[in-house]
């Protein structure tokens, strides 16, 4: 028996890694795949994520769940409110892009570091880390680089220039316990920072299937 997992995406380069990571961890799924590109243009112009957006990113995942969807995994990590009220009103698994990894990272240090490329999802994962931590009293450090441009290089179709240009930055965090990519589509250039550290990097695309696959075939959220 397949399980369908409807995956929501707010920017086309978060799906092939998604995709890779279900064919590696978890093929016998059915991937739907739902886009609203317009999602993260319009988060990229608010400060914070805005009320109007909350909704309507609701919307979208009830959609997805009106799909026969028994999970529901989101491959954008700009919408943390919004995936937590959508979460609170289903009855079925629904999955953050990288909880699953803050998990994966605090097991191995107390000193994170992550490499984003996607401004505007800053603010809401270094608070959902924070909040995890608190949730499960653990005492870590997060500690951020920005690597501006390199969505863009990859929006455009160069996804060996964002590589180089995220492995670049990827030293600044050497002195880390972990390295984590904060996003999907920067899962992309992990060989190019293994490269460049010594230090274990994670990706958030294959934590967040198997977390998914467990919820699921455990019958728990």
């Amino acid at each position: 028996m397949s399980h369908r997992i409807v995956l929501l995406h707010a920017t086309p380069v978060a799906m092939a890694p998604i995709h890779s990571a279900f064919k590696e961890e978890w093929p016998e799924a059915e991937i739907i795949n739902l886009l609203d590109d317009g999602l993260s243009t319009d988060r990229a112009r608010e400060d914070q994520l805005s009320r109007s957006m909350i909704d309507r990113f609701v919307r979208f995942g009830r959609y997805g769940y009106d799909m026969q969807a028994q999970g529901i995994l989101v491959t954008c990590s700009a919408f943390g409110p919004a995936i937590d009220q959508l979460a609170a009103s289903l009855p079925v698994p629904v999955l953050k892009p990288n909880e699953a990894m803050f998990q994966e990272a605090l097991e191995q240090g107390k000193k994170i570091g992550m490499l984003a490329t996607f401004g505007p999802a800053v603010e809401t994962m270094t608070e959902e880390f924070d909040s995890y931590v608190k949730e499960h009293g653990l005492s870590a450090t997060l500690t951020t680089v920005l690597v501006e441009d390199a969505i863009d290089l990859l929006r455009n179709g160069d996804a060996d220039s964002h590589n180089r240009l995220v492995a670049a930055r990827a030293k600044e965090l050497a002195h880390c316990d972990v390295i984590m990519l904060a996003h999907f589509s920067t899962s992309r250039a992990a060989a190019s920072v293994r490269e460049q550290v010594s230090v274990p990097v994670l990706t958030a695309p294959h934590a967040a299937v198997k977390r998914m696959k467990a919820s699921i075939l455990s019958g728990k959220e």
